[in-house]
């Protein structure tokens, strides 16, 4: 294959645009970038707070939601820092190991975070369906266990990702990415090299998290579903459909927008950068900054212990 004298050999640096054809608008796109990161800041360390000291709350479906919160600030940390520098501040210019190191922050939380998803959904799975062995099935041993495999999955399965850019891709079209962080196709398309490799693994392992985290996600609430419309009683119903929707609530936001993101970035060559670019940007923040608000109004034993809380601070 030969290689156009244009071309950048390893480059030192990338320079991030931002959102393409709103460079002039930038600066009030950061506005609700930004309060929507402070507030998943608040909502999130919030939840983690009154999680932990409340010792009724330590339990399988609210550690995993800690798990959850924990995942969300990273995740947003990782991207709106050099988002706003961008926006704000105007320094798109990235090192080429900081924005390879952005680049497994963000899809690791992301696929960290989709485990998460497919942890609460078997959670509430065997809540429903199998309550009176839910104790002995649901262990603080397995949860731990889950935390670690979910944790390493991700890091594992992206970090191929980031070798393959290093050792096979070394000449580079431009070093201009066209988007507002370190995304992997963002960054691969910008080869000069054959990057079907690259694609073909980016592929497999969005399958292989998200696509099959989908699919036993979904087979889950079917089960629960089936289960929870056999109950004699209509309050028993109720009770445990109403445990459930928030997860659900979680579960659609989520993927919907994830999936978007991930088909427009290889295959919607007809839509209009901008609009791809602001979707991914505000897929990325938009779980971060719901995930607290849904599951404290939704989930009675959170909303409780937060009024509890403000109460307290309100009489002092």
């Amino acid at each position: 294959m030969s290689i156009s004298n244009t071309t950048v050999f390893m480059p030192s640096e990338f320079t991030l645009i931002g959102i393409p054809g709103l460079e002039s608008v930038q600066c009030w796109i950061g506005i609700p970038y930004c309060a929507m990161y402070l507030m998943a800041m608040i909502g999130n360390s919030l939840l983690l707070i009154i999680i932990k000291s409340e010792h009724s709350l330590h339990q399988p479906m609210y550690i995993f939601l800690g798990m959850l919160g924990v995942t969300d600030i990273a995740l947003s940390t990782s991207i709106v820092p050099k988002m706003l520098g961008i926006f704000w501040f105007h320094v798109p210019e990235i090192h080429f190991g900081c924005c390879l190191l952005q680049m497994w922050l963000i899809h690791t939380f992301q696929g960290i975070e989709s485990g998460i998803l497919l942890a609460m959904a078997l959670d509430r799975y065997v809540a429903i369906c199998y309550p009176l062995r839910y104790a002995a099935i649901f262990s603080h041993q397995l949860v731990t266990q889950i935390a670690a495999m979910v944790t390493l999955r991700a890091a594992i399965l992206v970090a191929p990702c980031l070798v393959l850019i290093k050792l096979r891709l070394q000449f580079y079209h431009t070093t201009v990415i066209s988007h507002s962080y370190c995304e992997h196709m963002a960054v691969v398309k910008l080869a000069a090299e054959n990057i079907r490799v690259n694609k073909i693994y980016g592929l497999f392992v969005a399958f292989t998290v998200a696509g099959l985290d989908v699919v036993l996600i979904t087979l889950s609430y079917i089960q629960i579903f089936i289960t929870v419309f056999r109950l004699p009683q209509k309050e028993a119903r109720l009770k445990a459909f109403n445990t459930c929707v928030a997860h659900i609530c979680v579960f659609l936001q989520f993927y919907s927008l994830g999936f978007f993101s991930f088909f427009a970035h290889r295959f919607g060559s007809h839509i209009p950068p901008y609009i791809h670019i602001l979707f991914s940007s505000t897929y990325l923040l938009v779980p971060p900054f719901l995930n607290p608000l849904v599951y404290g109004a939704k989930t009675k034993q959170i909303r409780v212990h937060m009024v509890k809380i403000f109460c307290s601070k309100n009489l002092l």
